[in-house]
C-alpha cells in the first residue's frame, strides 16, 4: 500500500493540512527559543522498517524534516530529547500493550534503536518508555523542569498515539506545545489529520518545520511565516 505522504509531496500536503485545520488552529504562538526543547518521539527502526508489523508509513517522509529540527536545536544549544518505546523480553512491562498490538519492540534489540540519521549525541537525553505518553512513569518531567523548559516542539511518530498522548500530558503540565504538521507521521492520512485537528483545537499550535526554523534563525528559505 502506498504511503499517504512522501518526502517529495510533504510540503504541499502539510500546507493542505494546515488549511483544513485553520478554523481550530487559533492559538498562534511564537516559540520562546531560549526556553525551548525538542522532543523526538519513537523514531526507531521498529517503526521505520517497511517489513515491521508496526511500520508507520508516514515516518520515512518526515525523517528529513525531523533531521532539520534536530540540527537547528543543536545549533541553538537547546535540548534535544529522544524517546524509545521498548518492552522487556519477558513481558514484565507490557500489560495491555502485549495483546493490543502485533509485534513488540524489545529493549536491547537492533530494531529498538533510533534511526541512525537521528542518532542521539552522547550528552543528549533518551527516555525509555513503555506506554504512549513520554511522561507516563518516566523522568521526562523532572528533566524538563531542571532544564527550565517552557516550550516543547514535539515531532516523531505516531501523530495520533505517542505524539498526541505526549502533547496532552505536556499541556496538563502547562507547557506550550508546538506540533510541526510535517514533522509527525502516522499510518494513514485520516488518522494524521484527525490528530492534528484534535491537537490544534485543544492542546497545541500546529505549524510547519520551516516556520519553527525561521523563528530559531535557521530558516532563511522557509515558508516565511507561521500559519494560523
Amino acid at each position: 500500500m502506498a504511503s499517504y505522504v512522501t518526502v517529495e509531496n510533504i510540503e504541499s500536503k502539510s500546507s493542505a493540512w494546515l488549511r483544513r485545520i485553520r478554523p481550530y488552529n487559533r492559538h498562534k504562538m511564537q516559540l520562546n527559543v531560549s526556553a525551548s526543547a525538542l522532543l523526538v518521539i519513537d523514531m526507531q527502526l521498529f517503526f521505520l522498517d517497511a517489513t515491521s508489523p508496526t511500520f508507520t508509513c508516514g515516518g520515512p517522509a518526515i525523517l528529513p524534516t525531523v533531521k532539520k529540527l534536530v540540527a537547528a536545536f543543536r545549533r541553538a544549544d537547546r535540548p534535544v530529547i529522544f524517546t524509545r518505546h521498548v518492552h522487556h523480553p519477558n513481558n514484565l512491562d507490557s500489560g495491555m500493550m502485549d495483546w493490543w498490538w502485533e509485534g513488540k519492540c524489545l529493549e536491547g534489540s537492533p530494531e529498538s534503536e533510533i534511526h541512525p540519521e537521528l542518532a542521539p549525541l552522547p550528552d543528549e537525553k533518551v527516555v525509555f518508555k513503555h506506554r504512549y505518553s513520554a511522561f507516563y512513569n518516566t523522568d521526562l518531567e523532572t528533566v524538563l523542569r531542571c532544564l527550565k523548559v517552557e516550550d516543547l516542539v514535539i515531532s516523531g511518530i505516531m501523530t495520533n498515539l505517542c505524539c498526541e498522548s505526549t502533547a496532552r500530558d505536556a499541556y496538563f503540565r502547562d507547557y506550550r506545545i508546538f506540533i510541526p504538521a510535517d514533522g509527525t507521521g502516522s499510518i494513514n492520512e485520516e488518522m494524521h489529520l484527525a490528530s492534528l485537528t484534535n491537537l490544534a483545537f485543544g492542546f497545541s499550535f500546529v505549524t510547519k518545520t520551516d516556520a519553527i526554523l525561521l523563528q530559531m534563525g535557521n530558516g532563511a528559505s522557509a515558508d516565511r511565516e507561521m500559519e494560523a
